[in-house]
């Protein structure tokens, strides 16, 4: 009965008696052991993922040569070109289609090869600065920058010269505007636009002279 009685007088006194709480805090104590006898539960798997360096047969037809080799998906033309087949008269520039110091020919159109994925030009054709040589000469255009002085640094010369390969290709005897727009995506940090500008209009007389037409052969 004493027992009973400090019972009832905890309970009035604070909502809960001590033989409550007592019994409360064993089956606790029961709870987390259990608990703690449980396996845990084994980690979820990770879907497979294919990786950005996964390798991919790639076969690009390069100046009239066909290149095969292994490309990680995410390459650009720029890297494969120098990078993997060797041809380092692309230059590397901003690397964003800001220059044109990377410019080539995609299908006879002047194309950033930094903007490009070399998994898109499956099946086109693609000319670089070392295309446009005609055996041991220099093409056209090549001559026309080396006679007009159409460089200082040079950087970005290859780049020029392609744009205007490009454009002389679409338009065999462009007007002085249409060869400004022509070359106006290709940035020369020394200036030397006017002798470019220059380059480019004997370039449509050396082409026109020799009867060359389209894609650079007679």
């Amino acid at each position: 009965m004493a027992n009973e009685l400090k019972d009832r007088q905890g309970k009035d006194a604070g909502g809960i008696t001590r033989r409550g709480f007592l019994t409360s805090m064993g089956i606790g104590a029961l709870a987390v052991g259990a608990a703690a006898e449980l396996p845990a539960a084994p980690p979820e798997a990770e879907p497979a993922v294919a990786g950005a360096d996964a390798m991919t047969r790639l076969t690009l037809l390069v100046n009239g040569r066909q290149c095969t080799l292994l490309a990680e998906p995410r390459w650009t033309l720029l890297h494969v070109l120098r990078e993997q087949i060797g041809l380092t008269g692309t230059k590397t520039g901003c690397e964003r289609g800001e220059c044109g110091a990377c410019t080539v020919l995609i299908d006879n159109v002047p194309r950033y090869a930094c903007l490009t994925l070399a998994m898109e030009c499956e099946g086109s054709e693609i000319v670089t600065l070392e295309g446009l040589m005609e055996g041991e000469n220099l093409g056209a255009v090549q001559q026309a920058f080396l006679e007009h002085d159409a460089f200082q640094c040079g950087y970005c010369t290859p780049g020029q010269i392609m744009a205007v390969e490009g454009l002389l290709r679409k338009n065999p005897a462009p007007t002085p505007d249409e060869i400004r727009r022509g070359v106006s995506g290709n940035l020369c940090r020394c200036g030397a636009y006017t002798h470019i500008l220059q380059a480019a209009g004997h370039a449509v007389e050396q082409k026109a002279g020799k009867g060359v037409k389209n894609g650079g052969k007679p």
